[in-house]
């Protein structure tokens, strides 16, 4: 069985043993054929709240959040029916507010293509910061001491408007609804508190859960102390098209939106495999190992306890060199290692998330990473075993788990999330 893996920019063609193999396509939907239509329709027709061309007055200031440049949003689709609908509302108290966390500044070169120029130029644009405590305010604490520090131009509006798109999210649930708010639009302390090793580290903290999550949970509180006005999710394809599009009250729309695309995002299985082949969906997601983590992620959802991972990521930009993801990672010899020293009191430091999410992977089952990016000494280093031959390596790992063993592979990583029923 020849199977195609997303790996860089020219894909891995990879033979897999016919009668073990288990291949995991993502879903595709087509794009709606009147995506800015379905937009206004739903604008004018929300779930739970009045249209929003009505909801704001003229007199009013308005934010609305966005993604950055880090997410396939279609803005540029989207935001001109937004701003349609807010036409009665002067420029000057309209207040797009690009949502990057602790995320680097978006460029300008990146908002026309976000955007388009013509919403650039004649609009107000506002990258939150998480480290300019000049740009924040506190909202107290919630859920027994989380600090929120949300953006002040935010905060301040007289209406709030959140604008996602609705991904499986590997420790959040899900992106979109009310991750527009924290750590969108959060300060840096809050961040680090919904990103800290006992958050990380709960059970249910992982992809397409979102009830008892507590990273879910915390983020849906912020957002309600903050106060969201309107709110517009989207899912979409591979191609970047809308595929559904709701509005109106935050949580519903969001948790209506999930539902759809946890149908066509997830797949479920009721037995684990024992060797798992993934990707990071290739460029430009596959880029450095840093991101690879979900794909790995993805893989874990359904390995064996003491299976076999097998992760081709071209890893081009390499860890990267950038942030804090290496020295931490190199900071132990292994992964339980790295563990015990990211739960000790007071270890709190940017990036640590991935270092952590790897290091729970590594507890499960054993990766193996295929990679052009990085030597193998690089990779021995991230407490990984280097592969050159993807189908020698499944080979081998179906012939040490025994004659009955089975492999699954996802072709596009962490574009499709296999998860394991209860009944398994």
């Amino acid at each position: 069985m020849l199977v195609n893996l997303a790996y860089g920019r020219t894909g891995l063609p990879i033979d897999f043993p016919d009668d073990r193999t288990t291949v995991i396509q993502p879903t595709y939907v087509d794009g709606l054929p009147d995506q800015q239509g379905a937009i206004r329709k739903a604008l004018e027709h929300p779930s739970g709240t009045d249209p929003l061309r009505d909801l704001v007055r003229a007199d009013q200031t308005v934010a609305i959040s966005v993604c950055d440049i880090t997410r396939p949003m279609p803005s540029a689709t989207l935001l001109p029916v937004v701003l349609e609908a807010l036409a009665h509302v002067p420029t000057a108290q309209i207040a797009i507010m690009v949502a990057s966390g602790t995320h680097r500044a978006t460029t300008r070169d990146e908002l026309i293509e976000m955007f388009g120029a013509n919403i650039v130029d004649r609009n107000r644009i506002v990258i939150h910061d998480a480290f300019d405590e000049s740009q924040l305010v506190s909202l107290g604490e919630v859920d027994g001491g989380i600090p929120v520090w949300l953006n002040r131009t935010w905060v301040e509006a007289d209406v709030r408007i959140t604008t996602g798109f609705v991904e499986p999210h590997f420790f959040a649930g899900f992106s979109g609804g009310p991750k527009l708010v924290a750590p969108g639009l959060a300060g840096f302390e809050t961040i680090m508190r919904l990103h800290d090793a006992e958050m990380i580290g709960h059970p249910q903290a992982r992809w397409g859960v979102v009830e008892g999550n507590p990273i879910h949970d915390a983020v849906r509180r912020i957002a309600a102390r903050s106060g969201v006005d309107f709110s517009i999710d989207v899912a979409i394809n591979r191609n970047r098209d809308i595929t559904h599009v709701a509005a109106g009250e935050l949580f519903a729309v969001h948790r209506a939106v999930c539902s759809i695309v946890k149908r066509t995002a997830m797949q479920a299985f009721t037995r684990p495999f024992d060797v798992v082949v993934t990707t990071n969906s290739g460029y430009p997601l596959d880029q450095n190992l840093y991101q690879s983590i979900k794909g790995m992620s993805a893989a874990a959802q359904v390995v064996k306890p003491n299976g076999v991972i097998v992760c081709a990521s071209e890893c081009a930009d390499g860890y990267p060199d950038h942030g804090e993801f290496l020295d931490i990672l190199t900071q132990r010899h292994s992964a339980d290692a790295l563990l015990e020293m990211i739960h000790e009191p007071g270890h709190n430091r940017h990036d640590q998330w991935e270092v952590q999410m790897q290091a729970q992977i590594q507890q499960r089952a054993e990766v193996l990473l295929k990679t052009d990016g990085l030597t193998d000494d690089q990779v021995r280093a991230a407490h990984l075993t280097p592969v050159h031959d993807v189908a020698a390596a499944t080979r081998d790992a179906l012939a040490r788990s025994g004659p009955d063993a089975r492999v699954c592979v996802l072709p596009e990583g962490p574009q499709t999330i296999p998860y394991l029923t209860k009944q398994a």
